[in-house]
């Protein structure tokens, strides 16, 4: 019997990401004192994580994937020459090195071939596939990041601005609280311990359609910025007190429901 359809691996090319290889002996120990995420998760799979300022703002999110000793991030392309460079200027001494390779990246769905490496932020994100093209992409990606809350670098992540438990890093599980220290740990951690937070991610309802980057106004106030929109749907950054009722971001009318 054939193989269903809906179930056959389908490996579309990532051209938007870019893999970085660190390798040395003390590659691990480096890491491990610079992200969000603790690398003894990595023999699961992918490890999502963040790179913060020392002010705890958000620097660059990416996967992390053993390959032997050494790791692999897999991020954004607009991001990884400053990943390297920023990652580079804490390593002084250290045994590590940072390297800006050209190893394709394909996104896996359906039945991920052996090879694949499971995407851990969001159930349909399927897999990621490394040294392999993918083919062209049909996946509406940006359709599932907003069906998911998954915020996207330059969108809706802001580098040197964004907070990442403002932006959901705990349930896309990329953040942990037990691992010990990291750049930006302080900060995150107090944030963690506030009451509640005031500013967020959110997906709001959307009639018309406007740019990401838009302001979101509630009788006149600022009450946030419009993300990723997909059909009648969005990602929005909000403050929360101010995300009542009908709301405008240019010439669409913006709605939340907490």
């Amino acid at each position: 019997m054939s193989q269903s359809t809906e179930t056959a691996p389908i490996l579309e090319a990532a051209e938007d990401r870019t893999v970085i290889r660190v390798s040395g002996t003390e590659a691990r120990e480096f890491l491990q004192g610079m992200v969000t995420n603790d690398l003894a998760r990595l023999g699961a799979g992918a490890v999502y994580t963040a790179f913060l300022s020392p002010q705890g703002k958000y620097l660059a999110d990416f996967l992390m994937i053993a390959d032997g000793d050494d790791v692999l991030l897999d991020v954004a392309t607009p991001l990884a020459a400053s990943v390297v460079k920023r990652l580079g200027m804490f390593k002084l001494r250290a045994d590590v090195t940072l390297e800006l390779t050209d190893m394709p990246v394909a996104r896996g769905r359906g039945v991920a071939p052996p090879t694949a490496v499971e995407e851990r932020r969001g159930p349909g994100l399927g897999g990621r596939v490394y040294g392999t093209a993918g083919g062209p992409a049909t996946t509406d990606w940006d359709a599932l990041r907003v069906a998911l809350m998954v915020p996207e670098p330059g969108t809706e992540l802001r580098p040197d601005d964004s907070y990442i438990l403002e932006m959901g890093f705990e349930r896309l599980h990329g953040v942990d609280f037990k691992k010990g220290c990291y750049v930006g740990q302080e900060v995150t951690a107090r944030m963690k311990h506030k009451t509640a937070l005031r500013i967020g991610l959110a997906r709001v309802q959307i009639e018309g359609t406007a740019e990401p980057g838009t302001e979101i106004t509630a009788n006149g106030k600022p009450a946030g910025i419009l993300g990723t929109q997909s059909g009648d749907r969005a990602l929005a950054y909000l403050r929360f007190d101010r995300a009542t009722g009908e709301m405008q971001a240019g010439s669409a009318r913006v709605s939340w429901t907490p």
